[in-house]
């Protein structure tokens, strides 16, 4: 025995005397494929990214094994979340996660919380748009605002993703700051909601960028503001000469509020540091594609990109701010038997 192991060394240091390098011990990276939870419905945005990374995986040839996209919508996405916390130990799974990963548990009161997981990384922030269907006469959101305001309260109808979740709170947030008042229609996904906005059985949305600019490019809706500090970066023409960096903040418009929502990645609890490094160096890959630049041009994206403990630390500040907002406006899960 000892005689081979000297004969195995004796081999490696011939070949390095030669100029022929030995591989080092491989990093970690998947014996399997890989599930990759939506905890939402197919068709939303959530959807659509992870199918875009499916794709660009695929065709750069960025994993061995497969990326299996798996929509896991229940309980307003609380299954997939809860699939993620049972799989400890098991770095075969990631989820994409958007504002539910606070709004879920905040709301439903399932024994669920973003520090059961582990942050891999921030791959963008998701713009919401206040929309109204263009053959309205509002060009500007305080019109808009200001008609709500005149008509009888609730006559105006919101329309969007679920119920006390990113687009519900929004809507509240805007009628405590303008005293108007809405009545609040919840629909499957952000697909649904344009589409109703478009046959005019609602007054205005705040859907996402990539779910309305299909609309807004075919001319049957406007974009009003944006709820971002700063206008959103891109200048391509998308309809009547303007373009996503040409839509004012809502701020601008007296609408004093602020919203954008995480498009980030998260995997199962006690996951190794190789492990996570190899997920973030994957994401990495996967944003130098143009198929991802293009992807972020046309749902007019905010890109920032956070790992670690930076990562961490915007997840905490979230959910506090999440809590705040939950709490005003009245959806926090009784504590009450």
């Amino acid at each position: 025995m000892k005689h081979t192991a000297q004969t195995a060394l004796g081999a490696i240091a011939a070949l390095c005397a030669v100029g022929i390098s030995v591989p080092a011990t491989a990093a970690w990276e998947p014996v399997r494929p890989v599930e990759f939870i939506v905890p939402a419905g197919t068709g939303g945005g959530a959807d659509q990214m992870a199918r875009t990374i499916q794709g660009i995986v695929t065709k750069h040839n960025l994993m061995k094994q497969p990326l299996v996209v798996i929509n896991k919508a229940g309980g307003a996405g609380g299954e997939g979340f809860l699939d993620l916390k049972t799989s400890g130990g098991n770095p075969h799974k990631i989820i994409i996660t958007l504002s539910n990963l606070f709004t879920t548990p905040l709301a439903t009161g399932i024994p669920f919380s973003w520090k059961d997981l582990t942050p891999v990384a921030m791959l963008a922030l998701d713009e919401f748009v206040l929309w109204v269907n263009a053959e309205k006469p509002y060009k500007t959101a305080k019109e808009y605002v200001d008609a709500v305001k005149a008509a009888p309260p609730g006559s105006m109808k919101m329309g969007g993703t679920g119920s006390k979740q990113e687009d519900q709170i929004i809507t509240v947030a805007v009628e405590k700051a303008t005293g108007a008042k809405f009545t609040y229609i919840p629909y499957k996904g952000g697909g649904e909601v344009a589409v109703q906005l478009v046959g005019n059985h609602l007054d205005s949305t705040v859907n996402n960028p990539i779910e309305a600019v299909a609309q807004w490019r075919g001319g049957k809706l406007r974009p009003l503001c944006v709820f971002d500090a700063q206008p959103m970066a891109y200048d391509e023409q998308i309809a009547d000469g303007k373009s996503w960096k040409d839509i004012p903040t809502c701020k601008s418009q007296g609408l004093d509020m602020e919203y954008l929502m995480l498009r980030g990645i998260f995997m199962p609890p006690r996951a190794t540091k190789d492990q996570i490094e190899y997920y973030v160096e994957l994401f990495k890959k996967v944003r130098a594609t143009p198929e991802w630049q293009d992807f972020m041009k046309s749902g007019a994206f905010n890109t920032t990109f956070l790992t670690g403990a930076d990562y961490a630390k915007w997840v905490e500040a979230e959910e506090k701010r999440h809590e705040t907002l939950m709490k005003d406006a009245g959806f926090l899960a009784s504590t009450g038997n």
